[in-house]
């Protein structure tokens, strides 16, 4: 015993100092200190589709010469898409956000960006960078939109989509192809899809909450499995599409009416026929929860379920159930109308 303690305080008066034991490894730089911008409380800003969203920028001191320069970075493409560019008294817009942003400048020091009629393409990574001779410092903040991410395929069956028709075709679905981040938060709320599809950077993968022979077989534990990156033009899967809240109504109208009455009947109330993802977006964001099956504009029948019951389907989770592509002549369902 007297010997543990004798070798315990020999510990003590020979270890380095606590500060020492916590240093950075000898050749990591240290991150830069911001000496004119304030670190943001927040870096993630949470908004929906139509929203106004303020993505914070402020300044400690004010230079004698300088400029804020806000953009959004694109991994993508492995660039940056300059937005507003200010020296404190004037400004400048640049790009398709031009019309729907402006600073909000509540004092001097506020260089913060507003952006209005938050739109989905939106989403992602933002700088806010003071120019300051060498003095150039950075924030970078990123916008999340609140939405739902879905599965789809043409009418022609799956795997037909190449990357610009699965884009085009969720674009025509009042959505837009999802991103990895995107996919992987659907992924841990639940989304289990054996069907692989493009996503936004042009990489290919499927979410599987349950394990099972035809995806991947039982071995392989859940997860948003990967295909990697595919050719663009040549390599054919589904599509997996997001989109945020409506500003607008989903509705049903009753009726035994094949695809053509249906339109009819939603333009009859100075509606049209309900996409895809305004369904999906009605049944995330408004609980829209209907046991009738209804056309689409895609030609597609499909019914949300937010209360699951027996009677509908019978499934045990939410979802929008799917009757697939009928016939657009057969008169057996009712309508789903936008407005």
């Amino acid at each position: 015993m007297h010997r543990l303690l004798l070798l315990g305080c020999l510990w003590l008066l020979t270890a380095p100092p606590v500060s020492s034991i916590f240093q950075r490894p000898t050749g990591t730089p240290a991150p830069p200190r911001l000496q004119y911008l304030l670190e943001p409380l927040h870096s993630t800003v949470h908004t929906k589709r139509g929203a106004t969203a303020t993505l914070p920028c402020v300044l400690r001191a004010l230079p004698r010469n300088y400029r804020v320069k806000w953009s959004k970075v694109e991994p993508a493409n492995y660039g940056e898409n300059i937005i507003i560019i200010t020296n404190g008294l004037y400004h400048k817009n640049y790009g398709p956000l031009s019309p729907r942003v402006h600073l909000r400048h509540s004092h001097r020091y506020d260089a913060s960006l507003t952006i209005t009629n938050v739109a989905l393409e939106d989403e992602g990574r933002y700088r806010c960078q003071l120019v300051n001779g060498l003095d150039d410092e950075s924030v970078s903040l990123t916008l999340h939109l609140e939405g739902v991410v879905f599965p789809y395929q043409p009418s022609n069956g799956r795997y037909k989509f190449n990357y610009h028709e699965a884009k085009r075709a969720c674009e025509q679905q009042d959505s837009r192809l999802a991103t990895y981040q995107q996919l992987y938060k659907a992924w841990t709320e639940g989304l289990d899809w054996c069907n692989a599809g493009w996503i936004l950077d042009g990489t290919v993968h499927y979410p599987i909450i349950n394990s099972r022979e035809p995806c991947g077989g039982r071995l392989l534990l859940p997860g948003v499995r990967t295909y990697g990156t595919r050719d663009k033009q040549k390599d054919r899967f589904d599509a997996f599409c997001f989109t945020s809240a409506l500003q607008g109504q989903v509705y049903f109208i009753r009726g035994h009416l094949n695809f053509k009455e249906a339109g009819q009947a939603c333009r009859n109330h100075g509606a049209a026929i309900a996409k895809v993802g305004q369904l999906y977006s009605a049944w995330k964001f408004s609980q829209l929860d209907r046991c009738d099956g209804g056309w689409l504009e895609d030609g597609s029948v499909r019914y949300p379920i937010t209360t699951p019951r027996e009677r509908c389907g019978g499934l045990p989770d939410p979802g929008v159930r799917s009757f697939g592509f009928p016939s657009k002549e057969l008169r057996a369902y009712g309508t789903y109308c936008f407005v």
